[in-house]
């Protein structure tokens, strides 16, 4: 009698190891059909108002963006270096770019100086969106004399 009830909780156990096993790897056929997505941040963002910018160079340690403001003329550099993406930082003493990771420096129109990067910071151009706002593409780049004027408010 002993025998026979040891058998069924065996059998038990056994069936139901067979049965977890089959709802995991369903449970992994369906997972296969949800694909990864990596959600990135949009290449097209609004940085702020032009009457919000300083004259200078203002730094956007969010989206790792120098947007600088001459006169009525703005332009946009990224912040990343060329080299191996550390961020970069204007020291307007010596009006350049130094990447505080490995020592490259840029001029202020992003051009390599010295150091271990291989190619120039990336300009891109700007825009106005029609609530007034500067936007930026970070999916197209421009040419270092590149400007954007806004229209002047009626």
């Amino acid at each position: 009698m002993v025998d026979r009830a040891r058998r069924s909780v065996l059998r038990f156990l056994g069936q139901g190891s067979v049965f977890l096993a089959f709802l995991a790897q369903v449970g992994a056929t369906v997972r296969a059909f949800i694909p990864n997505v990596l959600y990135e941040p949009p290449k097209r963002f609004k940085a702020g108002r032009p009457e919000n910018y300083p004259q200078g160079f203002n730094f956007d340690p969010g989206r790792r963006l120098f947007i600088i403001s001459e006169g009525r003329e703005f332009h946009a550099i990224s912040a990343v270096c060329s080299h191996l993406g550390c961020t970069v930082q204007w020291k307007e003493d010596r009006r350049e770019f130094d990447c505080p990771c490995h020592g490259s420096t840029f001029r202020q129109d992003g051009s390599v100086i010295g150091g271990p990067a291989p190619t120039s910071l990336p300009w891109y151009p700007l825009s106005l969106s029609p609530d007034g706002y500067l936007e930026v593409d970070t999916a197209t780049e421009v040419s270092q004399d590149y400007r954007f004027s806004p229209p002047k408010p009626a």
